[in-house]
This record gives structure tokens, sequence and C-alpha cells, in this order.
């Protein structure tokens, strides 16, 4: 997805339609003269526009309020909404009429635009994956208009989902699920990873995908779960993304638009990770048959101006090309303080043999 991947979603369905109020007030005690229907669903009679409203019939001037927030709807309909609202007196100085214009729209936009911007930013500058994964997950739920937690496995090898990102979920939860398995009636994410599909969870409590961990969704206080598999451009699958819920719900065209463009952006900083892990893995395996020709001396090299008289029995290197050989005392020490550095010595058969072999002397000691 591009910097400019946004344009392709509809941002009408991301964050629903503008709405514009009007009502025309009279009398000190502000009562309402006439007012559309949207005024008096969202503010009622306008009481809580006093201050506004008694400030224009005082001073006689007009005056624009920005981002006046109202939470609109009940239940599962409940949402915050805000408006820009200029209020002037009336012609006839009787009163004040209120017009205005929903602004929640064009503020989601613009944040959701800046924070996506952000994330393509990490992943075109090689941002660890578990920094770009965990951006993600916040501005998500920072988004949302509701209470949400985000969350991101990852596909292992073994075929298990192991823990990506879930800044917001308590720990025993993740370790819990960190490693479960892909297949039908795995929770929400097991299935969706299963199914190559989202699975949509509306009640934990009632959904029989979650017989087998019911208890933890309990202990989280997590009511509802939609999982989308989170898949590579040739179909191959790379983790998972869900957004859990407090309560039950099931998800609105804004939440599947929302749902799309993160997974779509997990997708591509999960495909960049591999390809760069894999890059890596081949100049380390050059650089490793390159080092091997090198001679091989007698003396430890590693010891630095305080020269070591141990005899040279390991070799490192690194994916740059350096190399060294060295005794297992300051071997360890660079394997541990040197980012990137690999055993390079043929004799040992690579690192598990040289802490087994480490490990015999311990023991001997």
């Amino acid at each position: 997805m591009s910097a400019s991947g946004l344009r392709g979603y509809d941002l009408r369905a991301l964050f629903g339609q503008s709405t514009t109020v009007f009502a025309a007030f009279t009398g000190p005690s502000h009562e309402i003269e006439t007012a559309n229907e949207s005024f008096t669903t969202l503010f009622g009679d306008g009481g809580s526009l006093a201050d506004l409203l008694d400030d224009v019939r005082r001073t006689g001037e007009s005056r624009t309020d920005h981002d006046v927030r109202v939470v609109v709807g009940t239940g599962e309909d409940e949402r915050e909404a805000f408006f820009d609202l200029t209020c002037e007196p009336r012609a006839d100085l009787t009163g004040v009429r209120v017009i205005g214009v929903e602004t929640t729209q064009v503020r989601n936009a613009q944040r959701l635009m800046a924070d996506h911007r952000a994330l393509l930013v990490q992943i075109a500058r090689q941002a660890p994956l578990a920094d770009v994964l965990d951006g993600m997950t916040r501005c998500i739920e920072d988004l949302a208009p509701r209470e949400l937690v985000a969350s991101v496995l990852l596909a292992a090898p073994d075929g298990t989902l192991r823990h990506g990102a879930a800044p917001s979920l308590p720990d025993f939860y993740n370790e819990a699920i960190d490693g479960i398995a892909t297949g039908e009636g795995i929770g929400s994410c097991g299935t969706a990873a299963h199914r190559r599909e989202p699975v949509i969870t509306a009640d934990i409590a009632t959904d029989p995908l979650w017989t087998d961990f019911r208890h933890l969704a309990e202990q989280a206080d997590l009511r509802a779960c939609w999982s989308t598999p989170i898949l590579a451009g040739d179909g191959t699958l790379l983790g998972t993304f869900a957004m859990y819920h407090r309560t039950p719900r099931t998800p609105k065209d804004t939440d599947r638009a929302l749902i799309q463009i993160f997974a779509d952006t997990a997708a591509l900083a999960i495909e960049r990770h591999h390809a760069e892990a894999a890059e890596r893995a081949d100049r380390m395996r050059e650089a490793a048959v390159a080092q091997s020709r090198s001679p091989h001396p007698e003396r430890c090299e590693l010891g630095g101006r305080d020269a070591c008289a141990a005899p040279a029995e390991i070799k490192v290197a690194d994916s740059w090309g350096d190399a060294a050989w060295g005794c297992a005392a300051h071997v360890e020490e660079v394997l541990i303080h040197v980012r990137s550095v690999f055993i390079a010595s043929e004799e040992l058969g690579g690192l598990g043999a040289y802490l087994d072999r480490r490990n015999r002397r311990r023991n001997e000691v």
C-alpha cells in the first residue's frame, strides 16, 4: 500500500455522513421557536449551549465555537461527534439562531491519514516489526469511536500463531494465546487463520468457537472479537488482526473499512520484515563461506590491547565480512555485546555446538 493507499477507501464509509443542524431561539430563556430534527436529536432543547446563547444575546455579536463535543445515540449506536457551531443575533433582536455542521468526519479522516502515513514511513525506514505493529494497534484503538482492544498474531513456520502486538491486552491473556494452533474452533483468530477469511464473534459468551478460551476472555473483560487473516499478496498466511470489544457487538461498515485498512498495513509491514530477514540470512551465509577460507591464527585475536595468549579455537564473523578467531571466553563476550555476530567455526558446527561444549566444560570444573 502506497502513501496514498487510503484513496482506495471511501471515507464516507469509514466515518459516516456529515450532519447539519439549525435552530432559532427566542426570548432571554432561549425557547426554541424552530429547529430541524437533527438539532433536537443531538442538542435537545439547547440547554448544553446556554453559555453560547447567553453570550451572543448579551453582546449582540456573532460567535463561532469549534469542535463542540456531543454524544450521539445510545447502546451499540452510541458515538462521539463534533460540530462547528455559529450563533448570531436574529435580525429582529428577539433572540438568536444557531447553525452548524458536523466536523467528526474531517477530524477522523485527517487523523487516520496522518497516523497511517506515519506507519508507512516507519515501514519504509525498516523500523522493527514489533514497533510498527505496536504503533498500528494503538492507532486503531485511538481512532475507534468505542472502547476496543486491538491485537496482532504472527503466523509461525510450525503452523501456530505467535504474539505480535497487543499493548492493551493483559499479560496473562497474551501469554495464554501465544502459540495457539490454527484450526476450526480455536477462538476467532485460530479459526480465521484456518479459514483464510474474517471470523466475527459478536458474543464470546455464547459462541462455540470460544469454548476453550471463554474463561480467559471473561478474565480479560472481553465480550466480542472480530478477527481478520493477514494475507500476503500470494495468499500466504502472515497472521491475524483482531479487534476486541468490552460489550457484545457486530461490526458496522465503518468497522469493516478500518479493519481492512489496518490488515493491509500489517501485511505490508510483515512482508517487508520477512524480505529483510531473508536478505540478512543470505548475507550471513555468503559471509560465512568467505570467512571459512581465511587462515587460522594460533592465538586469540579478541583480547584487544591486553593480548590474549589463549589458543584461537572459535571463529566469529558478521554479515559485513569482518571476522576474527578467539578463545571461548572472548568469543562469548563478543556474542553478547556485538550485534549480528555469528559463529563461523566449521569445526564446532555452529553456535549450538559451541554452547554445548561450553556447558560441558563448566560441568567438568
